[in-house]
């Protein structure tokens, strides 16, 4: 990845949380001036508060905070008065990108309405990310979106244990989204020279999250309901084991090919010939006693070279692993990214996946 990319770019982030921040770090990422600006009135981003109880009570900063606001310069204005409109509009003047999600109501008051803006500095690409599509006046959060759109009724084991992502996975999709509309709408303006205004809903965005489910029900009236880490379509897959060392694997079996390789490498070659579980229909059909059948020999077996034997002959698994754990690994580790913000010293994992290369 060119950490240099936007280099020539200056991008004013008003935003606070994680969606909108999570575009500033974006672009922080590859180069571009990131310009923070945060409410002085409430002392800036409200993430700044929301601490583990392991951490300092009385750090400017939380860890939170850091996942998201790498890179950045960080100034607590105050929007609601002239001084702080004219610092904004002296950066805006000359800005290419403008980050928000303030409620409607609050637009005119913070300086920050489409029309004023459009007339401060015509080639302005202004990215903004709202909560409801039809209710522009309502209060987001993540575990809002998440129940109604439907995630929380899929998430958990059963009906009376629900469950929610364990990350904001609804700001994590907004924030994709309106990447890939602020990057379209910066091509356009190479070619025409005008700004935009890219509108991105929470809620749009994780109703275009659903994709399978989604088409599950669209197409057949399938009503998914929770069933913990397996897949409605599939088996086994999602389906976990405990091996004989305590820790756990995952299996992720698509094809009868798959299958086949899985029953020969655990031991049970003639299991792919029994009629309840010879193709992926009969075996989702009958996936509890699947499960049954595959759990004995795989509890006699290490984690390890299980797991190597496994991937050695084609089938999909892995390790079930806690987080301590996964940031151990070497990729984990080559994505931290580190700096100071406010005199103190912050850690997160790189928001930029991709790597681009000359061909």
């Amino acid at each position: 990845m060119q950490s240099n990319l936007f280099s020539d770019l200056l991008i004013i982030e008003t935003a606070g949380i994680l969606a909108g921040p999570s575009v500033g770090l974006f672009f922080a990422e590859l180069g571009a001036r990131v310009v923070k600006l945060e409410n002085v009135r409430t002392g800036g981003d409200a993430t700044r508060q929301w601490k583990l109880p392991q951490e300092d009570p009385a750090s400017p900063i939380s860890a939170y905070f850091c996942s998201v606001n790498w890179g950045k310069e960080h100034r607590l204005i105050d929007l609601k008065s002239a001084a702080g409109q004219a610092e904004m509009d002296e950066l805006l003047a000359r800005a290419d990108v403008l980050i928000t999600n303030h409620l409607a109501a609050n637009a005119t008051e913070l300086g920050l309405d489409r029309a004023r803006l459009r007339a401060l500095n015509p080639r302005l690409v202004h990215g903004h990310i709202k909560g409801f599509a039809d209710q522009p006046e309502r209060p987001a959060f993540d575990v809002v979106l998440q129940a109604e759109t439907g995630y929380i009724s899929m998430t958990g084991t059963d009906s009376d244990h629900l469950a929610k992502l364990p990350i904001a996975l609804i700001d994590v999709l907004a924030a994709h989204q309106l990447k890939e509309g602020l990057l379209i709408a910066l091509l356009q303006r190479e070619r025409n020279g005008k700004g935009a205004y890219v509108e991105v809903s929470l809620e749009e965005a994780a109703l275009s999250g659903l994709i399978n489910q989604a088409s599950n029900h669209l197409m057949t009236g399938a009503v998914a309901r929770p069933i913990g880490t397996l897949h409605p379509n599939i088996a086994p897959y999602g389906e976990t084991f405990r091996c004989a060392d305590g820790g756990r694997i995952i299996l992720a079996v698509g094809t009868d090919a798959q299958f086949k390789a899985l029953c020969r490498t655990i031991g049970l070659p003639h299991l792919p010939d029994d009629p309840h579980f010879s193709s992926n229909t009969e075996r989702v059909r009958h996936r509890i006693a699947l499960a049954q059948e595959l759990a004995a020999p795989i509890a006699l077996q290490a984690r390890k070279p299980l797991l190597d034997a496994l991937i050695a002959a084609g089938v999909p698994a892995g390790a079930v692993l806690d987080i301590a754990e996964v940031m151990r690994t070497p990729a984990a580790q080559a994505m931290v990214l580190e700096d100071d913000v406010d005199g103190r010293p912050g850690r997160r994992i790189r928001g930029n996946a991709f790597r681009l290369m000359e061909r």
